[in-house]
């Protein structure tokens, strides 16, 4: 019986779907006893996280992202966080440096959110915090750490970045790229999907399509990879959101493929 004939019969989906929470969060899956509940068991777990187009460490990168940025009840980020710690997707390291990376994205109470899931869960799980290294030891100079940042912003990006004219564009240039996205406590695939999960939901129409064509062109992510991330995005942003992230990703796409800057004329 294949994948899609076994998800008709409601046993086996719901089935699959308690089987699938246990593996991705830790924990024995609760009974499902309201719809939407038992839409989580079903859909959420048992038909998308069933999916083999994206990896599990970056569904978890997603749904973790997501689930603080989107502002998620509480329990659904503990239940990622404690499962990614638990199955070793995610050392304790690189999640203390992913709630870094989205407190840049998202805003430092998403990312406090992050660290507070991550206490618990290493808490939880008798897990010993490592000592973690400053994030700047050695002195720097501004002149310097905007060259590092103007180079990490190509590297990043594909394209060349602009000046700092204000405080807020050479923060761009200095610190999120000069400082944050040169950091390699965390591989860059895994800082792109969150970063991905943090322009989606802000709106802004520059940004979401920028980035999710640098996510293509930078090598971080395929095509079919971003089109699972709309679908793993849209769980936590809703439905509305993610039809518009649908367009941005089709549009991207066709540039990419055709060679073309994310901005160029179609």
């Amino acid at each position: 019986m294949n994948q899609n004939t076994t998800l008709l019969d409601p046993a086996e989906r719901s089935k699959r779907g308690d089987a699938l929470y246990a593996e991705v969060t830790g924990k024995k899956a609760p009974k499902a006893k309201t719809p939407y509940e038992q839409s989580w068991r079903d859909f959420v777990f048992a038909e998308v996280w069933s999916r083999p187009g994206m990896d599990r460490r970056a569904r978890y990168l997603v749904a973790i992202a997501g689930a603080a940025i989107c502002a998620t009840a509480c329990d659904h980020l503990d239940g990622y966080v404690h499962g990614a710690l638990k199955s070793g997707a995610l050392s304790i390291s690189e999640l203390r440096e992913a709630a870094l990376h989205v407190s840049v994205y998202g805003g430092w109470g998403k990312g406090g959110d992050i660290e507070a899931a991550i206490t618990r869960a290493a808490k939880a799980l008798k897990i010993e915090e490592p000592e973690h290294p400053p994030i700047r030891a050695e002195a720097w100079d501004q002149h310097t750490r905007g060259e590092q940042g103007a180079a990490e912003f190509m590297k990043v990006m594909t394209f060349r970045g602009g000046p700092g004219l204000s405080p807020y564009l050479e923060a761009i240039r200095n610190f999120v790229f000069g400082e944050m996205w040169c950091r390699r406590s965390l591989d860059e695939r895994s800082r792109r999907w969150m970063t991905l999960v943090g322009v989606c939901e802000s709106c802004a129409e520059t940004p979401i399509k920028s980035h999710i064509h640098a996510a293509m062109a930078s090598g971080n992510c395929t095509p079919d990879e971003m089109q699972e991330f709309v679908l793993a995005y849209g769980i936590h942003a809703g439905w509305p959101k993610a039809s518009v992230i649908q367009a941005a990703v089709f549009e991207m796409t066709r540039k990419f493929e055709a060679g073309l800057p994310w901005d160029a004329k179609l």
